[in-house]
Order: structure tokens, then C-alpha cells, then sequence
């Protein structure tokens, strides 16, 4: 069922990236020990994460094997071969994929699992500018991933140099929140490389002048964790809630059968009304399964988000109607079945938009401003994301201060004396994001844990 939906999101995004002229690749899972500690800072911030393969059979190795927590290390020696000359720019590629990042916290299914599937787009440029409008680019299929696909409202902005990624020039990404948890998510990440990589893996090519230049690098990655960031966002105390656009079925037609009126009565009725869903390329379904009761289907659906179910019994038949169960509100209504097909078009872009809309008043009730530290914490405890001016994202000293300082007056609040360290949920807070859309900011306003003048809004939440 997951799966189902990885692959609607996998459709839509191929799509979009083609438009950019993004060229689906492969590349091996293998990377030996050499070249993936090329990179220094990279590997540095992968280290704890690296699955290695020791043994062949019942032999060792003669030098360990890694299996592959990103890709850059195995694909751009690659890119060394096949850029030599600013006609081969840009040089832009994806790949959809499996990674192994061996966490020793909580594994917790689709947000931090050991393995996951994801894909990661790869591209090399001329110019800094045009790698930064790949990095953007990317960045926003993700917002629309989230917005458009899942109705997950999400904050897109840059990381602070604390959390870019390892090697990287500069991090961009779109952050999430999580209701029932009152915690952040990261949705996605879009990284601007640099010519770090470039330097490191020595992919030179020569401009117009006929000068060597080195290429200017983008990455950009989306996984598995949306599903699970979607389950959290929406789902009930009933099961999953799926938004349409992404609903491995979008209605199911339960008859309500029974010793009086069996299933012969209902089938040609409702193979009628699932042609002319079909026709409407609706992902629709006739549950015509004889060894359980409407009853049961009606929960075993429900159970697993299908938008619209849709009932059909005695009465329906005579009527020429049906009764439309919606899975989001609990709305039910009579349709006819003439137009039936139209009406529940309609309806699941109303779902979709409302879905989206709840989580958005939801997500911006649990937004707040705060310029004093004394108001931090208990915003926190209050489930709420902060925003706070801050003296800049280079400051990782003041980072690490409001991290420690947060946990230590959060376990205080509650009367604990400490928490785990192997805790994949912390009381702490942490830099999300230096939001693109920035409120402004009055001259001479101060950061909030240093008391330098503030250079900028930053948004703090606990986070997964």
C-alpha cells in the first residue's frame, strides 16, 4: 500500500524533473573505503552512519566495501570522465534509489529507518548562479511534493552552517509539523555543493577561452520519510487519512449484500459505476469479496484512508443513486448515478484542498514569535514552532548554547533529571531553518540568546 504511493509521488516527480531536463541514472550501492573518505567533512558527517561489508562468503575482504549513504563518492568520478568541455554542461542526473544509514537511535518506520528509498538528484554547472537556480529548482518540486501531493503545509528556508550538509556549501530545506507530536520534521533537502567535490574529484573542463575551470555542484534528495511524515500530519485514531492525489485508491464501491439481496443483484450496478470512474481515470475498486460482511469493508477502508467509499445497497438500486462516504469529514451524501463520476471528481479536489487547508491553520495556530529567551521553553513545552531573531547562521556556538540551555530548563519544567542519550525524540531544541519569507525585522533588535544585533528570523522546534 506504501508502495503504492511511493510510486504516485515517483510518476509526478519524473515528470516534473524531465521539464528541468533531468535525465534519469544507476549507479552501483558500492563504495570502496578510498573514495568515499575523499571528501574529508563529507565522510566525517556520514561516519557514524556507514554500513561496511567485511566478508565475502567465509573470506574476508582484502579492504572494506561500503554500502552507500549517499551517492556523490560513487558518482562523480564518474562526471570527472564525462565533463572536459563547458558544451557537456549542464550535466544533470537522478536517481531513484536505496541508502543505508545505520542509525543507533530509535529506528522508527519511514522517518529514521536503516534503510530507506529516496531519490537523489546530482548536477554540475558552469557557474554558481546556475547551480543555485538548480538548487531552488529542486527545492521546490519538494514543496509541491508536500503541498500539492501529500496537503502537508511545509517552511522552505536555508540551514545554518551547523546543519547544512557535510561538505557542502549550503543547505536549503522544507520543514514540517507535526501535529499530535508538536514536533518539526524535515521534509527534504536540497544542498548547493560548491566546487568542493569538484576539487576533490578533480571534474575540470575547459570554458570558451579554453581555460580549465571546475564545475559547480548541486544534490537534492527526497525519501521514503514523506509517507511517514503525511501518516502523522493526517491520520486518526481510525487509521490513515490519504489525501487523494496520492491515494492508491481514490473510491471503493461496497455493496451491501446480503442473504435477501446477494452479490448477483448488485454486479452489474456497480461494474457500470466503476467503468465510468475508470473512464474518468479515477483509482477505483469494486469490493466484491464474498467472505466478509459491508460491515467489516467498511472498516478494513476506512482503516487504510481511502478517500471516498461508496455504498451501494436495495434501496440504492431502485433510486438509481448511491451514498458516498467521505473518509476526511464523515460526510455522507446521496448521488445519483448519472453524474456520479463528475460529482466525486469534484469531491476529491475539495478533500485535497481541505486537507491541506486544516493542516495549514493547524501548523500556523502552532507558529509563534519570540524575541525574549524567558518566552523560549515555554513555547516549546506549548508544542509550538519559534521564531526568534538570531545573530546569524555561522554561530554554531550559540546554537549549541540554546540546544543545551533548552533541554536543560524543559527536563527542569517537568522535574526530570535528564534523558537518554540515545533518544531519537530530544526535549532540545534546534535550528529548522532560516525561513526564505522573513518577517521583518526592527533596527536594533537583538538575538535572542546572544544579544548581538539580529541579522535574521530563525525557527527553532523540536524535531524528529
Amino acid at each position: 500500500w506504501s508502495y503504492k504511493i511511493w510510486e504516485l509521488i515517483q510518476d509526478w516527480f519524473n515528470i516534473q524533473i524531465r521539464k528541468l531536463d533531468v535525465e534519469n541514472s544507476y549507479f552501483p550501492m558500492f563504495v570502496s573505503k578510498d573514495r568515499l573518505e575523499k571528501e574529508k567533512d563529507h565522510v566525517e558527517g556520514f561516519a557514524p552512519e556507514v554500513a561496511w561489508v567485511t566478508k565475502s562468503g567465509e573470506g574476508d575482504l582484502a579492504a572494506p566495501i561500503a554500502v552507500r549513504p549517499t551517492s556523490e563518492t560513487i558518482m562523480y568520478p564518474a562526471f570527472a570522465d564525462w565533463i572536459r568541455s563547458h558544451r557537456d554542461l549542464p550535466l544533470k542526473l537522478n536517481q531513484w534509489s536505496n541508502v543505508v544509514r545505520w542509525e543507533f537511535k530509535d529506528p522508527t518506520p519511514f522517518l529514521r529507518t536503516r534503510e530507506f528509498l529516496w531519490q537523489e538528484g546530482h548536477t554540475a554547472h558552469a557557474s554558481f548562479e546556475d547551480a543555485n537556480v538548480m538548487v531552488r529548482q529542486a527545492l521546490d518540486l519538494y514543496r509541491r511534493v508536500y503541498e500539492e501531493l501529500l496537503a502537508v503545509p511545509v517552511v522552505p528556508g536555508y540551514k545554518t552552517e551547523k546543519e547544512k550538509f557535510a561538505g557542502g556549501h549550503s543547505t536549503t530545506t522544507v520543514e514540517a509539523y507535526v501535529p499530535v507530536a508538536g514536533r518539526a520534521i524535515q521534509g527534504a533537502t536540497s544542498h548547493h555543493l560548491g566546487q568542493n567535490f569538484g576539487k576533490m574529484f578533480d571534474i575540470n573542463y575547459q570554458d570558451e577561452k579554453g581555460e580549465s575551470q571546475i564545475v559547480w555542484q548541486t544534490s537534492w534528495g527526497l525519501t521514503t520519510r514523506t509517507i511517514g511524515v503525511m501518516v502523522m500530519v493526517h491520520g486518526d485514531d481510525t487509521g490513515l487519512v490519504l489525501p487523494p492525489k496520492i491515494a492508491p485508491l481514490q473510491a471503493v464501491i461496497v455493496p451491501i449484500v446480503s442473504k435477501k439481496h446477494p452479490l448477483e443483484n448488485f454486479s452489474e450496478y456497480c461494474g457500470g459505476i466503476l467503468k465510468s470512474l475508470q473512464d474518468k481515470d479515477i483509482r477505483c475498486k469494486l469490493d466484491d469479496r464474498s467472505i466478509y460482511n459491508p460491515g467489516w469493508k467498511y472498516a478494513h477502508w476506512e482503516q487504510k484512508g481511502v478517500p471516498i467509499r461508496i455504498e451501494v445497497g436495495p434501496r440504492d438500486l431502485e433510486n438509481k443513486q448511491v451514498r458516498l462516504v467521505v473518509r476526511f469529514s464523515g460526510e455522507k451524501i446521496d448521488v445519483g448515478v448519472d453524474d456520479l463520476a463528475d460529482t466525486i471528481a469534484k469531491k476529491l479536489d475539495e478533500v485535497q484542498q481541505g486537507m491541506f487547508a486544516k493542516a495549514l491553520q493547524f501548523r500556523d495556530d502552532h507558529l509563534v514569535k519570540v524575541t525574549e529567551w524567558k518566552d523560549f521553553v515555554p513555547n516549546l513545552e506549548l508544542h509550538n514552532l519559534v521564531l526568534t531573531p538570531w545573530c546569524g547562521g555561522e554561530h554554531q556556538d550559540w546554537e549549541e548554547w540554546v540546544k543545551n540551555k533548552s533541554r536543560e530548563e524543559s527536563l527542569e519544567s517537568r522535574g526530570e533529571a535528564g534523558e537518554d542519550d540515545r533518544t531519537a525524540t530530544s526535549v532540545a531544541a534546534k535550528t529548522l531553518c532560516i525561513p526564505f519569507d522573513q518577517p521583518e525585522l526592527p533596527e536594533g533588535t537583538k538575538c535572542i540568546a546572544s544579544g548581538l544585533p539580529a541579522t535574521c528570523w530563525v525557527m527553532w522546534g523540536r524535531s524528529y
